[in-house]
Order: C-alpha cells, then sequence, then structure tokens
C-alpha cells in the first residue's frame, strides 16, 4: 500500500471525507484488504525473530509442565519453587534486558538467542538431575527468556509503521500459530530425552536466519528517546490499556484449570481449534484495527469474552455452548493478538524507545501464568462452582471495558483521515475513468 500523503489537488477533499458515506468506505475496504503489501527484506527478519522466539518460548513451558506435573516426582512445593524462579527470572531479566539491549539490539538479540539455544539444551539433562541443580536451571532458563523478549518485539515495532503496525502484527501472528504447530508437531516426533534438544535445534535455526536477514536487509532507524517506568505509568492513555489488560490476563489464567475441567477430553482439540480460528481473525482484527482504530478492536474482543463466559455459566451443561465458546475464544484472541500484543504498546510509545512499553505491556500476561499452578492444586477434590466462576469472569471482563471507554486512540487521527482521503480519491478517480 501506498503510504505517501495525498497532496496538490486532492487536499481540497479533506474537508469533506468526514462526511464520506458509510456504505463507500465499507465498499473500499476488502478491495484494500486484499491488496496489502508486505516489504520483505524489511521485515522478514524481525517476523523470524518473533516467530522463533515465542514458539520456542510456548513449547519450553509446555514441556516443562509436563515434565514437572507428570514425570518427575515433584510436590507442589517443589513445582510451585521451579516456575516461581523460572517467572522472576523473566520478569527481572526483562526489565533489564530493556535497559540494555537498546544500546546494540541486534548484537544483544543475537547473543541472547545463542544463550537461550544453550540453556535449552541443558534442559535435556533434567531428569537425572538432583533438584538443586534443576532449581538453578530454571532460575536460568528465566533469564535467558525474558531477557530479549522486549527488544524482539521493540524490534518488531520499529520495523513497522503505525498506519500499517496492525496489519504486520495480525501477520506475524499467523506464523507464530503455524510455526508453534509444526514445532510441536516436530518435538513429538522424537524422543521424550530429546524434545529439548529439539528446541535448542529450532533455536539455532532462529540465530542463523535472523542473523542472515538483518545483514541482507541492513540496519533499521531505531526509535530516540528514553522514558523512564515512572514517567509511562504515570501517562492516562497507557493506564487506560494496561488496567483491562491486566485484569484479562488474571482472568484467562485463572479461569483456565476451570475450563480443563469442563472441557475434559476435548480440552486439546478446542485449543487447535482456537489456534485455527485465532489465526484468521488476527489478520482481520490487525488489518481493521489500521483503518478504523486499535481500540474498538480490543472492545469488540472485550465484548466477545465476556459473552462467551456469560453461555458457559448460564448453559455449562449445554454441548453447543462449548461450539459457541470456542468460536468467541478463538475470535477474540485473534483481536487481541494482532492489537495488545504486537500493536498497542509500539503505538504508544511513538517515536521513543519500545523496550519498556513491551515490558508493561508483556508482564501481566507472563507473570500470570503462574497463577495455575496455585489454582489447580486447590481444585483437586473439589466440586468446582462452574456457575459462579464463570459469572465472576463475565463480570470483570464487561467492566474491563469501562477503561478502554475513556482510552484515546493509539491509531493518530491523522492517519486515518489519510488513509481514508485516498481511498476515497482512488475511488473517485476510478468513477471518473468509467464515465469520461
Amino acid at each position: 500500500m501506498n503510504n505517501n500523503t495525498v497532496t496538490g489537488s486532492t487536499s481540497v477533499l479533506s474537508v469533506k471525507i468526514g462526511n464520506m458515506p458509510t456504505r463507500l468506505q465499507q465498499r473500499m475496504l476488502p478491495k484494500k484488504i486484499i491488496r496489502v503489501h508486505v516489504p520483505a527484506r524489511r521485515f522478514a527478519p524481525a517476523m523470524i525473530l518473533v516467530v522463533n522466539s515465542l514458539a520456542w518460548f510456548t513449547l519450553t513451558v509446555a514441556l516443562l509442565d509436563d515434565l514437572f506435573t507428570t514425570t518427575l516426582d515433584l510436590s507442589n512445593g517443589e513445582i510451585l519453587l521451579l516456575f516461581g524462579l523460572y517467572c522472576a527470572g523473566i520478569a527481572v531479566s526483562a526489565v533489564l534486558g530493556a535497559f540494555l539491549f537498546p544500546r546494540a539490539r541486534e548484537n544483544s538479540l543475537l547473543s541472547w538467542m545463542l544463550f537461550g539455544t544453550i540453556v535449552t539444551a541443558l534442559l535435556a539433562t533434567i531428569q537425572g538431575n538432583a533438584f538443586p541443580i534443576n532449581v538453578l536451571l530454571c532460575g536460568v532458563l528465566g533469564l535467558s527468556t525474558g531477557m530479549g523478549l522486549p527488544s524482539t518485539l521493540a524490534y518488531f515495532g520499529d520495523t513497522t509503521a503505525v498506519e500499517n503496525r496492525g496489519t504486520y502484527g495480525g501477520l506475524t501472528w499467523i506464523a507464530v500459530g503455524i510455526g508453534t504447530l509444526a514445532l510441536f508437531f516436530i518435538v513429538g516426533l522424537v524422543d521424550p530425552s530429546m524434545r529439548f534438544v529439539a528446541l535448542a535445534l529450532w533455536r539455532a535455526t532462529g540465530i542463523i536466519l535472523f542473523f542472515v536477514f538483518s545483514k541482507w536487509r541492513g540496519k533499521i532507524q531505531m526509535s530516540n528517546g528514553v522514558s523512564s517506568y515512572r514517567n509511562i505509568l504515570n501517562r492516562r492513555d497507557v493506564a487506560l490499556y494496561l488496567l483491562p489488560w491486566i485484569m484479562f490476563s488474571l482472568i484467562n489464567f485463572a479461569e483456565s484449570p476451570i475450563l480443563k475441567t469442563v472441557f475434559g477430553k476435548y480440552t486439546a482439540v478446542i485449543g487447535f481449534a482456537e489456534l485455527a480460528i485465532s489465526g484468521v481473525f488476527a489478520l482481520l482484527g490487525g488489518i481493521f484495527g489500521d483503518f478504523v482504530g486499535r481500540k474498538r478492536v480490543v472492545i469488540t474482543g472485550f465484548i466477545f469474552l465476556g459473552i462467551e463466559y456469560a453461555i458457559l455459566s448460564l448453559f455449562s451443561g449445554v454441548s453447543a455452548s462449548l461450539y459457541v465458546y470456542t468460536i468467541l475464544d478463538g475470535i477474540s484472541w485473534g483481536l487481541f493478538a494482532s492489537v495488545f500484543f504486537m500493536t498497542v504498546w509500539g503505538d504508544l510509545a511513538e517515536s521513543k524507545q519500545k523496550e519498556k512499553y513491551y515490558v508493561l505491556g508483556g508482564l501481566p500476561y507472563l507473570l500470570a501464568g503462574f497463577i495455575p499452578i496455585f489454582v489447580e492444586p486447590l481444585l483437586q477434590g473439589q466440586q468446582i462452582p462452574t456457575v459462579i466462576a464463570f459469572s465472576l469472569a463475565s463480570f470483570f471482563l464487561f467492566a474491563a471495558v469501562l477503561p478502554l471507554m475513556y482510552a484515546p486512540e493509539t491509531l493518530p487521527e491523522k492517519k486515518i483521515k489519510e488513509r481514508e482521503l485516498r481511498d476515497y480519491v482512488e475511488k473517485a478517480k476510478k468513477t471518473k475513468e468509467k464515465y469520461a
């Protein structure tokens, strides 16, 4: 898509753009969706980095969870300690990495990926290690995970322009889903003792591809200016987006053990179905976020989440409610993936360094992943009040919309008007040529 500002004689139309017919905008939007253009030379390194890192992180957590809960003979306290050190390592290293990595971002990211490759390979020894060694490994793994994640997403943010960041975020999330599924099947084919080695090879492949493609593309212009965490948190717009995101993260992970008991043997199937649906709606949500703004997409996602939990609380015994939940949850995750995960925090950073914004946006979700470790032991052997649990989730998710109603749009109004104006001018030109 051409992102140059329309000038010259077309500028006289700008005063009328606010009154452009809604029907005309709706007709033009599908054509623009088809014409999405991705500059491979510029964007490929960022996509490789994000896909490799997020797929590696997701599968590492899954394998650790399976190892700690089923393979190793660990008490609940030992499992909490191991996961607690892992999460603490992520949090501490993310804050530290956001300070250190911007000074030499690409070299720092390559070193971080190499560190993660080595630590992941060492996890292959975890079944034969003494418990104190595994404690140390989990802490080091947390450090190797969190250190570079903020700069990974900041790299994506600096590679994309604000007016197309949502679209590229959607495309990236589709690639993350495909990469995660591919890695899942690869890991499933190898011997259990070699699964972490397979993850290490995946990470090493990412190092090579990122190095080659980043050299092919050349250096990118990094953001200027540094904000302190205090200044960022004092911003009203950041707080209005961060509060509902924290609420979502807490509810999502607090409800996940309960959902497992409700879905039973269908949990894995529903997970795959949601992943497929989220991929489609991540792209659609990103595209619409670039056209109409991020705020509307996020609010839509929260409304769908509130509806799906309300349906589960009212019709938990009806099998059709599971299908409705799966569809709405897949849609919501897709909308959030392209906007909350990839886009909003880069938008809020504007022209400043983006690492700290992605730290604040990412930590609530990463740390909330620790909640099921607390909740699952409490649910063992107890009757789960699903109606109350899902009703509370629905209430708080609908309540999360309130801060968003007062939040400013992170996509600049100027960009929306420019895009609408270009579309309107192109439509006018085609109409003129048709009747000329």
